[in-house]
């Protein structure tokens, strides 16, 4: 579900996660220098995911991001879009309850989850605005929201450097790791085009959450954004 302004349709961008899937998480840890498996223990944390609550976590992938929820004593729902990804984390993971399910038109009942997640995900959503409305829907009043996306450096002379390296190092590297190169050029222009921390609390506040704030990462390269129903 990629962004128009990217040139890319909805069966592009399905058919490029569906192409990166065997390697998908692999490529993402040497491509963030190992710095993925911090972001994903901050989501946790801000989710507090407790036992018996129901945790729907979009964008999944192959569920590596599904695992630590379930370990938490939440039951989650591993949601994505790609049909590969989902292949992939259910050979890997096959107990996880993996859905099939567009961001935009979630396939789950009105006020059904405590807590809405999605990791570098929002960005590849066709319209982000309707996919953050469809996650208001399906959560219960009171429900949680984490975003966790790529966002701008807070640091100018970081900032210039981090662009450089998405846009003139990111490629080479997925070259030799990666099972569909090309794709993590598309990545990259998703990450450069995408809004920053204040830009993207607006879009949350728009869809009709709650006192949305954020809180930068990795000196402002990733934002984790907060909210509630």
């Amino acid at each position: 579900m990629a962004r128009a302004d990217l040139d890319k349709q909805p069966g592009d961008v399905r058919r490029m996660f569906d192409a990166v899937a065997e390697r998908y998480d692999v490529t993402n840890d040497v491509l963030s220098l190992g710095q993925d498996r911090r972001w994903r223990k901050e989501v946790i944390a801000a989710v507090a995911p407790r036992p018996g609550e129901l945790v729907l976590d979009l964008a999944a992938g192959t569920g590596t991001s599904s695992r630590p929820f379930a370990d938490a004593g939440a039951t989650v729902v591993p949601c994505d879009f790609s049909l590969g990804m989902l292949r992939v984390g259910k050979e890997h993971e096959p107990e996880l309850p993996f859905t099939a399910g567009d961001g935009t038109r979630l396939p789950f009942a009105d006020d059904v989850f405590d807590a809405v997640t999605i990791s570098f995900g929002l960005r590849n959503i066709v319209d982000p605005g309707a996919g953050l409305r469809e996650m208001r829907r399906v959560t219960r009043p009171g429900g949680r929201l984490v975003v966790c996306e790529f966002s701008h450096p807070t640091w100018a002379p970081f900032r210039t450097a981090y662009v450089e390296y998405l846009m003139r190092a990111l490629p080479p590297i997925a070259r030799a790791v990666s099972s569909s190169p090309d794709a993590y050029v598309y990545l990259a222009e998703s990450i450069r085009s995408w809004p920053g921390q204040a830009a993207l609390a607006d879009l949350v506040a728009d869809a009709g959450w709650q006192d949305p704030q954020w809180r930068n990462l990795s000196a402002g390269i990733v934002a984790l954004h907060r909210a509630t129903a």
